[in-house]
């Protein structure tokens, strides 16, 4: 189903899915046995909903990196950095649709200086949500994905309750930016990227739902400050990792012709007993 302003909706026993296909592909709403579990609205497209994150995720520093010798610099779009790629506020052109999945991409566009494409599959099961990104690339470049969630932070008047339990987390520096030193994880609140998770994250709102979110990612990205919600991102690196492996003197995460880049998350709710 698509509704008047052009967003796709899918549907599975319980649950619904809006997509904004002309939004940055993402996930507008998504409702629950009754419950939307997604803030909706925001103070511009990085703050609702959940967006794929493309061709990099999280900042990069200054929004300058420097990939085999060259010097590149991409648009500030949250001075002074660059953040969570080029598509997220774009419009992804629909590949297949189904009532219960869907197939979206676009290409990286005109802000990232490598050519290549990103596609996003998307299902809707009863008891969970499944979502793969690939990325192709046409030239070699550095790359990282994820998604970017906004979960509300009460459902009926409960407040979720975050469980995860880290090996570590990326130290920050004064910019709030990560170093690249692994850290025992500090006490919250975070805006924070993690490493070597024990068991899948899990929100629950006691007594309403609870959500366990999956990855084969393996960093992820957790920001609690915010009064009205929280994210829980799985990224395939760490913020500003293009510059991070260029500090170390390390290869940085880079997609090439033929070696495409993929992530899959899933979000799985039940019901409390």
């Amino acid at each position: 189903m698509t509704s008047a302003d052009g967003r796709l909706v899918l549907g599975a026993t319980g649950a619904q899915l809006t997509v904004h296909a002309a939004a940055g592909g993402r996930f507008a709403s998504l409702v629950v046995d009754g419950h939307e579990l997604l803030l909706t609205e925001g103070a511009g497209p990085i703050w609702s909903g959940c967006y794929p994150m493309a061709p990099f995720a999280g900042r990069i520093r200054d929004g300058r990196f420097t990939f085999r010798g060259r010097h590149y610099q991409l648009e500030r779009n949250l001075p002074p950095h660059a953040i969570h790629g080029t598509v997220l506020d774009r419009a992804w052109r629909i590949l297949r649709r189904a009532s219960d999945r869907l197939t979206l991409a676009i290409d990286l566009g005109p802000g990232w200086p490598f050519a290549g494409r990103v596609s996003q599959t998307i299902a809707l099961r009863p008891d969970r949500l499944e979502a793969t990104l690939t990325l192709e690339a046409d030239e070699p470049m550095p790359a990282w994905v994820g998604w970017h969630p906004w979960f509300r932070r009460t459902i009926e008047g409960r407040v979720a309750v975050l469980e995860v339990e880290a090996e570590s987390m990326y130290a920050r520096g004064p910019d709030g930016l990560p170093t690249g030193r692994l850290v025992a994880p500090a006490p919250r609140p975070w805006d924070d990227a993690f490493r070597g998770l024990r068991a899948p994250p899990c929100l629950r709102w006691p007594g309403v739902l609870d959500l366990e979110i999956s990855s084969s990612a393996d960093v992820w990205v957790i920001f609690d400050e915010r009064p009205e919600g929280l994210c829980i991102e799985p990224q395939t690196a760490p913020p500003d990792a293009v510059n991070l492996a260029q500090a170390d003197g390390s290869d940085p995460p880079t997609a090439e012709p033929g070696r495409p880049l993929t992530a899959t998350m899933v979000w799985r709710w039940s019901r409390p007993g």
